[in-house]
């Protein structure tokens, strides 16, 4: 379980608004079976004695089935905002391949259709009321990623809907959104995902961000992993990688001026990815990461930059050792350092504010927002 378990989150009237699409409602009761969790694993079955027992009132799910993630939270509504309850994250890799063959694997299926039915555990422990599940570039982009979610549907009852990269990123700047200074007149706003990087242009008026321009960039960890690899990485391929990234994102900063708006020193930066929290956790020497200490803090350009050499210069196994990025992200941080380069070379601010936050915020966020008004 995830450490933002009890935590609160809070956003102003306007700050958020109701998405594009319905979130899903459903009566709890009406599920007729549940995984039960133990090793990690789910096994379908009656819900087992002594099982929690919901509390009344509205319960509030987000659910982000990514490339690389399958992330859930449960929250109730608290003071404007929600409180989470529960939380659950795997590291599933999903798009595993996907950049070869443009189809999800049977194996990369398998793995995420299980951490899917823990999720769906939990949703009926939970006493979930309305639940919003989304698929983001994996789902997007795979021939066969429809057909996926109707296996899932099938199996688990949880109905995943593909959302475009502009949905995505609307919705993690609605979970970001109260860690942006009202102060600063501009702002990016980047995630970097495991099949792609959003990243969005703002306008901060009276303290609330108003979208200017985005762009979806087709680079992520996972793909940039398979194709630069994971163990060691040379100064070339790492370049590369940093290079393809500014190149993608040079029409974008043309349009937009970034440049001139640094340069004016009006610009904040607010990155949102398990890169830009690794790096961060990284710096604050935690022997463990903690969300709670994470969230919201601030990374320097150059401290980033020297905790990325020094990630370069270990193998596989020496950053798998490390306690704030373990054996599951090992092989995908150097591509995501080299990601961040290439957006800070873009828009060279000297520091970024980091959100352990996203998607599923924005989710609950909305969720919680239409339950006020009803």
């Amino acid at each position: 379980m995830e450490s933002d378990q009890g935590q609160s989150y809070h956003a102003q009237d306007g700050h958020v608004q109701a998405g594009q699409a319905a979130a899903a409602r459903f009566d709890a009761a009406g599920w007729d079976a549940v995984g039960r969790e133990g090793d990690g694993t789910a096994a379908i079955g009656p819900e087992p004695a002594g099982a929690m027992v919901p509390r009344p009132g509205p319960v509030f799910a987000a659910l982000d089935v990514g490339t690389n993630n399958c992330r859930l939270l449960i929250a109730r509504p608290a003071r404007g905002g929600f409180r989470v309850v529960d939380a659950f994250s795997r590291i599933v890799r999903l798009g595993e391949g996907l950049s070869r063959t443009d189809r999800l694997s049977d194996e990369a299926m398998g793995r995420t259709l299980s951490a899917l039915k823990v999720c769906r555990s939990k949703i009926r422990r939970r006493g979930v009321t309305a639940l919003r599940a989304v698929g983001t570039e994996a789902c997007r982009r795979a021939d066969n990623g429809a057909e996926f979610l109707e296996r899932v549907e099938s199996e688990t009852g949880i109905h995943v809907e593909i959302i475009s990269a502009g949905e995505e990123a609307r919705l993690a700047l609605a979970g970001c959104a109260p860690l942006l200074d009202p102060a600063l007149a501009r702002a990016a706003v980047f995630d970097i995902g495991g099949g792609s990087t959003e990243l969005m242009w703002l306008e901060l008026r009276r303290g609330r961000p108003h979208l200017i321009d985005q762009i979806s960039v087709p680079l992520g960890v996972v793909g940039l992993t398979e194709r630069f690899g994971g163990d060691r990485v040379s100064p070339d391929s790492y370049r590369g990688m940093v290079e393809e990234m500014r190149e993608a994102l040079r029409p974008f900063a043309r349009r937009n001026a970034l440049a001139r708006e640094v340069a004016r020193g009006r610009v904040q930066m607010l990155g949102t990815s398990g890169t830009v929290t690794t790096l961060a956790g990284i710096r604050m020497g935690l022997p463990r990461y903690d969300r709670s200490r994470v969230d919201g803090t601030w990374l320097s350009r150059v401290d980033a930059t020297a905790i990325a050499g020094d990630l370069r210069a270990l193998d596989f196994q020496g950053r798998a050792s490390h306690a704030c990025i373990g054996r599951d992200r090992a092989d995908l941080v150097i591509a995501g350092c080299a990601i961040l380069d290439g957006i800070w070379e873009t828009l060279p601010v000297p520091r970024l504010r980091i959100a352990d936050r996203g998607v599923r915020e924005g989710i609950l966020a909305e969720l919680a927002a239409a339950a006020r008004q009803r």
